[in-house]
């Protein structure tokens, strides 16, 4: 699958550049390992939907990937899932002309790097089971969300502790 899935994303230039304004449709399904990434975040295949469409100076790529996620919230560890959907709007060229153009290389337009780069790009790094997690106590270990404690969590430096005594009369 890895081979057959990495060849789709490979589009040919010449021949859409022969006709502008044709297009190539690619509906695809990569597992992350094929694209070069080993994220145990991944949780599935990462979908593809891609047109390239062949314009006068270039080509044009839209379109979106999805990829599916699962990892720990950042305060309280529960799992936490989603899916991360990104917009994909490149350009491919001959003689870059664009700032933000990518050269087209031979016959073929490699689109796998640019999918591997949003890939790793849009995977959350530390996302929140809810907008108002309370997370966990650290001193006794308890999900805040589930359960309220009575454990003193305020921070408390020792280098002023010696001013905690100290009595001024006003």
């Amino acid at each position: 699958m890895a081979d057959n899935a990495l060849h789709a994303l490979r589009v040919n230039a010449r021949e859409l550049l022969r006709v502008p304004s044709s297009t190539r449709r690619i509906d695809e399904a990569v597992e992350a390992s094929a694209l070069g990434v080993a994220d145990p975040r991944i949780t599935g295949p990462v979908e593809i939907g891609l047109d390239a469409v062949s314009s006068i100076d270039g080509i044009v790529v839209h379109g979106d990937i999805s990829i599916p996620w699962s990892t720990a919230c950042r305060r309280c560890l529960v799992e936490v899932r989603g899916t991360a959907v990104v917009d994909v709007d490149e350009i491919y060229q001959d003689d870059v002309s664009h700032d933000e153009a990518f050269p087209i290389e031979g016959d073929q337009i490699d689109l796998a790097p640019a999918v591997r780069e949003y890939v790793l790009i849009e995977l959350p790094d530390g996302p929140l089971c809810r907008d108002d997690c309370a997370g966990i106590c650290p001193v006794c270990g308890a999900d805040r969300n589930e359960s309220t404690c009575e454990c003193d969590t305020s921070v408390r430096d020792d280098r002023w502790a010696a001013l905690d005594d100290l009595d001024l009369d006003d």
